[in-house]
């Protein structure tokens, strides 16, 4: 078992001994001092369930975060993580393109995304527009405070990080993204639905003239001396609901040089 989930481990049996699924980062950091983790603030960050401990797997549990340094351990793991969808032979491309030097020079999430923005991937299956010009805003971190529920579990979160890795907006329509190198079987709802909700409370408070908001989910992985780009695109059916995530579409991209 590793460090980081023995920390989760024990943090999870301290909660459901005394019946108190919430816990702060002071715990956290004295937990990991003691058994080593040199880093706890990543403790807390589970992006899919491949490395998940096997504890929470046994007894369905995942973490949220609450904000302030709060987390909570949440039943009903099919909630808060999503399968990625498989994507059909239809929707299955080959991309020929001239290649950037720069393109395969980092494998960062930043640099993931701009490859999908700057071969015009993103503006095809988006838009279906590979000449669409939308407005690209790059990654950014920032704070909010969100009420939503998560099935029947409502969550009241202050002061919560929000980390956003890519922003289009096009004639109203705004799309939050979010890059990972490989091909996980699943992902955090969070990481989406986060910012789809700070952007759907600027629509609703009329701050901003939004039509239209959902996000993306860009995936990258080299296979072959080729890279493949999977993406996918989700909305919320009730937007203050973090498990009513649904898929709009979804498509994969074979980069081809030319």
């Amino acid at each position: 078992m590793s460090k980081k989930n023995q920390v989760i481990t024990e943090l999870f049996n301290r909660s459901k001994k005394s019946g108190n699924y919430i816990f702060n980062n002071e715990t956290v950091k004295e937990i990991s001092k003691r058994i080593g983790v040199g880093n706890p603030f990543d403790v807390t960050k589970l992006d899919n369930t491949d490395k998940f401990p096997e504890i929470l797997i046994k007894n369905d549990f995942y973490i949220i975060h609450l904000g302030n340094g709060k987390h909570k351990f949440i039943n009903g793991i099919k909630n808060g993580f999503h399968n990625f969808e498989q994507i059909e032979n239809k929707n299955i491309f080959e991309w020929k393109y001239r290649q950037s030097i720069l393109n395969e020079y980092d494998t960062s999430e930043s640099n993931i995304l701009s490859v999908g923005f700057n071969q015009r991937i993103i503006h095809d299956f988006l838009y279906d527009d590979i000449v669409a010009s939308p407005k690209m805003y790059g990654s950014r971190r920032t704070k909010t405070s969100l009420n939503y529920k998560i099935a029947n579990e409502v969550i009241n979160s202050t002061n919560i990080q929000m980390e956003i890795d890519l922003t289009t907006e096009y004639n109203g329509i705004v799309t939050v993204f979010e890059g990972k190198n490989n091909f996980p079987n699943n992902f955090a709802v969070y990481q989406l639905y986060f910012p789809f909700l700070y952007f759907y409370n600027l629509k609703k408070q009329k701050e901003l003239n939004i039509s239209e908001i959902n996000c993306c989910y860009l995936l990258r992985k080299k296979q072959n001396s080729k890279s493949i780009i999977r993406v996918y695109q989700y909305t919320f059916r009730n937007p203050f609901d973090m498990a009513s995530i649904e898929l709009t579409k979804n498509a994969q991209y074979i980069l081809v040089k030319r």
